[in-house]
């Protein structure tokens, strides 16, 4: 069977891109025919990824579209005469974009708009988590379901050379964590705050890294930094890198204390697993579908009490009777993403007929009437 995925936009450390190009190896060595299409390709992806002017694009028995954002791609799913599967992977609600960036918000706008011209055009709908299924079911999408990212640990504990790294984050201070985009959701200026709790109520040795893009809302960005200077922090105590290799991400996983989540919009959140399978102890506001990810693991913490945080932070980096049980606890709940369970969904996803998608019970795959607490 020829089963073809849709990304917008292919880019290597992409959450999305990432998991279609796990997906594509899973469903070829359940022995089908797999191509991911994209609109736009990174020059290092050409010839991994194929260009969706190509005929073959619309060629597939089954086509899995991932949809984050409005594109072109919409309307040719819609129209396909094959099975069409939407894989929803969340759009930021626009109002987290309007005091910084009026294009994002329109952006954001858009996207929900023309997601709500599929309805009644696809065979399956799936959220990334229960909690983008129940938006799609809102929206009047049936039926509906689950299917997690395809998220690849092994990348953050391979073990890799990075010594001017090493050298940098092997010191007496404390490292905290967070992986993604600077955006307005991910609620960075949280982490700053928390920092101001943290040095004042707990230690005074501590480090916040950022490892991801810090251009995409230049205004947010210039706020974040501006509240530091407020606040009179230490500017060499906040790194924000940009984006990274897969090597240089594992080492800053390995150096990591805590990995803290702030964020208020999630629709999955893969870094919380990379943290998971890196052994780093995970502190995260529970908000979206945070809670659902950790599905219990971690420490998860409401309402947004940062003074809390801030202690909470400091039992996880130094209490090893705090941390070995959390550990434990991040290990068993990462066994739930493994990949003998992803491919078997997959293989249940492709056998779709005839409007009954009916996997196996359980967080992953999970059919709309399940509603899954995890």
């Amino acid at each position: 069977m020829i089963v073809n995925q849709w990304v917008p936009a292919a880019h290597r450390g992409d959450a999305i891109g990432d998991s279609a190009r796990r997906m594509r190896a899973m469903l070829r060595q359940l022995g089908h025919t797999s191509d991911i299409y994209a609109l736009t390709i990174d020059d290092e992806l050409k010839g991994d990824v194929r260009p969706f002017s190509e005929p073959a694009a619309a060629a597939g028995h089954v086509t899995i579209f991932h949809y984050a954002l409005p594109s072109p791609m919409t309307e040719a799913f819609a129209r396909l005469r094959g099975g069409r599967v939407l894989q929803y992977h969340n759009v930021t609600p626009a109002s987290f974009f309007a005091p910084y960036d009026p294009v994002l918000f329109r952006l954001a706008s858009l996207a929900r708009t023309e997601l709500a011209t599929l309805v009644g055009r696809v065979d399956l709908a799936l959220g990334v988590s229960n909690y983008n299924r129940e938006e799609l079911e809102v929206m009047g999408f049936a039926p509906t379901g689950v299917l997690p990212l395809a998220v690849d640990t092994a990348r953050v504990t391979r073990a890799g050379a990075r010594p001017a790294i090493d050298r940098l984050l092997d010191d007496e201070y404390v490292n905290f964590l967070f992986v993604g985009r600077v955006a307005p959701n991910k609620k960075i200026e949280d982490h700053i705050r928390l920092a101001e709790h943290y040095k004042r109520y707990v230690d005074s040795f501590y480090r916040f890294i950022f490892v991801g893009r810090y251009d995409v809302v230049p205004r947010y960005y210039a706020m974040v930094r501006a509240l530091m200077t407020d606040y009179r922090l230490l500017h060499e105590r906040f790194i924000f890198t940009g984006p990274v290799s897969d090597e240089e991400l594992a080492v800053y996983y390995k150096h990591a204390a805590v990995y803290i989540s702030l964020s208020e919009h999630e629709g999955f959140c893969a870094p919380l697993l990379e943290a998971m399978a890196a052994d780093v102890p995970v502190l995260a506001y529970g908000a979206a579908a945070v809670p659902e990810t950790l599905g219990g693991a971690g420490v998860q913490f409401v309402p947004k009490d940062l003074e809390q945080a801030a202690e909470l932070a400091g039992m996880l980096a130094f209490d090893d009777r705090v941390r070995r049980p959390i550990i434990a606890g991040q290990r068993r709940r990462l066994a739930d993403f493994g990949d003998d369970r992803f491919i078997g969904d997959l293989a249940a996803l492709v056998a779709y007929s005839g409007g009954a998608f009916i996997p196996r019970t359980g967080q992953i795959g999970a059919p709309a009437d399940s509603h899954p607490s995890a």
